[in-house]
């Protein structure tokens, strides 16, 4: 990310955002169970929120830097913070009730390796477990905003096919203002 992106990332206003508003709408009745996956915390302002609503939550965060800066501030709680690519979960087959992701998929730096993070989600996730979460849709603002970064953008209209591919049901894609949130769940048979 770029340091303009990285800056807002961890500020109070994106917090907010991330609170008051996207994550509340992308979870608004999902279960996620007892033992979840965030992937992609960055500076883990969704950790915060995550943290008081489930009883263990593991943070997969591939950079070095804020991986370990949130292994600190995370110390002592009910949070996990692994340092890892979601393109190559460290973790077993069928280790968490339920995954999320918030704004950062665009980050992924192909097509291809956002279709494998869905297929390894799919994999770390047990039957019946849930994948949820949201991502931006481009404009002229946030593309300024990516400026240097790595951004790959997801099409919301072919993002159940994808769920789908990945052996998700029940997918459901809604959208609203320049964000789309998902849902998708591993069957149980």
């Amino acid at each position: 990310m770029n340091l303009v992106h990285l800056w807002y990332c961890n500020s109070g206003g994106w917090a907010r955002t991330l609170h008051g508003r996207i994550m509340p709408w992308v979870l608004d009745d999902v279960e996620l169970g007892n033992d979840v996956l965030e992937i992609g915390p960055g500076p883990g302002r969704g950790t915060e929120w995550l943290m008081r609503r489930v009883p263990k939550l593991t943070s997969l965060e591939i950079d070095h830097g804020l991986a370990d800066k949130l292994k600190v501030r995370m110390q002592d709680t009910n949070v996990t913070t692994v340092e890892g690519d979601g393109t190559k979960m460290p973790f077993p087959d069928s280790s968490f009730n339920g995954a999320v992701s918030f704004i950062m998929l665009h980050h992924v730096p192909s097509s291809e390796l956002q279709d494998r993070l869905i297929a390894e989600t799919f994999r770390v996730l047990k039957p019946g477990g849930v994948f949820a979460g949201a991502d931006s849709i481009p404009s002229f603002t946030w593309n300024v905003f990516h400026l240097l970064d790595t951004r790959v953008p997801v099409d919301p209209d072919g993002f159940s096919g994808r769920l789908e591919s990945a052996g998700f049901a029940e997918v459901t894609i809604e959208r609203t203002g320049g964000t789309f949130r998902f849902y998708g769940k591993k069957p149980t048979v």
